[in-house]
């Protein structure tokens, strides 16, 4: 089996559905089965994939499905199954048909008071805000790390619709008025998210959407079995992992390097050789509040920037630009997560938009045509593949 984990190097939103997408083609192409492993975030992820007459934005679906690649939720993938059946639906319109999706009953479920839990919040801090995109990643993983709030996959998908809104109706009566404390806030100063907090209406119609979605599941204890290339599709980017106390507080609360793959191949692909393949643009974007370092060296007016993708919004704003810095800076988070497996692991690069900089990487000592900027990163990392991506769209 050929096992491929991809990373987003800096900010998030780097091509990686673009890459996932490259992979699951040649495996297509090659007459592969292919399944797209989704281990970390959840709904809140925006992957596109764009092909000469289609294109996607994936969410929880695997950005190989236009390639026929299935999807496995792994058991740190926090899935929103109230928004599922739209993007599945969506999906299924655009490419005629909608590929498995494996869920792991382990998984923690985002449900719909963490959604206006987390608005809430954001909107309360105002100026401070953290930079969340208001999914509600965050609250359920704090929520979920209270055993009698978790809400596993397994669990909604054992109870009928009527229990499950009174297990919601639970969690609420039981959390809501706890977690408001710890943050200071009242259901008053939520505004209107504070009359959805208190609405049975919302619970009821959440719970009946959330088990409209299971049907779309395959649950699974084990990974399935019978694929030839595993692709563990990453969310977000190393600069964001919750672990990378330099940002806080404006972070995920999720793994997004080779922490979950490792832990996944450890379980389920022992003795199987693994493959980095770590996605990054020629510039550096970020989406959302927090240190962005050489965001004033990057000159806007000089490129033909085009993101239909991450467009201005209430909770995250405007994307932001930057360049990259030194080979040196650009290898060292990578090196950082490398550093995490005491086995070998082949590391490569993909450069995406390159299109969008004339072929050069964007970096604070200058502009850098690409093969010279490899080269250079090629005396901090053993890179063994360097892919660039002049398009954002695959053929």
């Amino acid at each position: 089996m050929k096992i491929i984990a991809i990373i987003g190097k800096s900010f998030g939103d780097e091509g990686k559905g673009l890459t996932t997408d490259y992979y699951a083609r040649q495996a297509q192409q090659e007459g592969k089965p292919c399944l797209a492993v989704r281990h970390n975030g959840g709904a809140q992820a925006g992957h596109t994939v764009e092909l000469p007459h289609r294109r996607f934005v994936f969410h929880q679906l695997s950005s190989g499905s236009f390639r026929n690649a299935d999807t496995l939720w792994a058991d740190s993938f926090l899935p929103d199954l109230f928004k599922l059946r739209e993007e599945a639906g969506s999906f299924r319109l655009l490419h005629g048909a909608l590929p498995r999706i494996y869920a792991f009953t382990q998984c923690r479920s985002v449900i719909v008071d963490d959604v206006l839990l987390n608005m809430a919040i954001e909107t309360h801090r105002g100026f401070r805000r953290h930079g969340s995109c208001g999914m509600g990643i965050n609250e359920a993983v704090v929520r979920s790390s209270q055993p009698d709030y978790c809400l596993s996959l397994g669990t909604v998908l054992s109870l009928s619709g009527e229990e499950l809104y009174r297990e919601l109706r639970r969690i609420r009566q039981g959390w809501q008025h706890r977690r408001l404390s710890e943050l200071g806030i009242s259901l008053e100063q939520a505004g209107e998210y504070g009359e959805l907090l208190s609405s049975d209406t919302v619970l009821y119609r959440a719970a009946e959407e959330m088990k409209r979605a299971c049907e779309l599941l395959l649950p699974t204890e084990e990974c399935p079995s019978g694929y030839d290339i595993l692709l563990l599709e990453g969310a977000q980017g190393l600069l964001l992992d919750e672990t990378n106390e330099a940002f806080a507080p404006h972070l995920t609360s999720s793994r997004t390097g080779l922490t979950n793959p490792l832990r996944f191949c450890r379980k389920y692909c022992r003795g199987q050789f693994l493959e980095a393949v770590y996605v990054s643009r020629s510039y550096v974007t970020r989406h959302g509040n927090g240190p962005l370092p050489y965001e004033e060296l990057f000159d806007k007016t000089q490129y033909r920037i085009t993101d239909h993708t991450n467009q201005p919004n209430e909770w995250q704003g405007s994307l932001r630009f930057a360049v990259h810095g030194t080979a040196e800076e650009f290898c060292a988070p990578i090196l950082k997560d490398l550093a995490q497996s005491s086995e070998p692991v082949r590391v490569s690069l993909m450069i995406t938009h390159l299109n969008e900089t004339n072929g050069a990487m964007l970096s604070s000592d200058q502009q850098i045509p690409s093969a010279v900027f490899r080269e250079q990163c090629r005396r901090y990392l053993p890179v063994s593949s360097w892919i660039e991506s002049y398009s954002p769209v695959n053929g």
